[in-house]
């Protein structure tokens, strides 16, 4: 059977290594007048070095096209689970992690 393609489709591959994703809990934004750079890292506790392990680059347009669809999708989820807490403290990145501090 042939597939026939339409005009609007894209056919996207997505390999299994691609798949199971990157944890990231730190992301940091830089821009220049043509691009965006999205950094995507990894903080661990009781590490003091930690690792960009993903990069994205985007053009301005794409990157408010992500920005939108990204809060389209968080408002969805807000109505469907309920207000996503955040850190209000200005204190930036939440480097306790939430739990107790480990004792040697």
């Amino acid at each position: 059977m042939e597939e026939q393609q339409n005009d609007n489709q894209l056919n996207i591959e997505l390999s299994e290594e691609i798949a199971e994703g990157i944890f990231s809990n730190l992301a940091i934004i830089t821009h220049s007048n043509t691009e965006f750079v999205l950094d995507f890292i990894r903080v661990m506790p009781g590490i003091p070095k930690a690792k960009v392990k993903s990069r994205i680059i985007l053009t301005p347009e794409h990157a408010k096209r992500l920005a939108q669809a990204l809060q389209d999708n968080i408002d969805k989820f807000e109505q469907a689970n309920g207000r996503i807490k955040t850190f209000d403290d200005n204190s930036g990145f939440p480097m306790g992690f939430g739990g107790p501090t480990a004792q040697a």
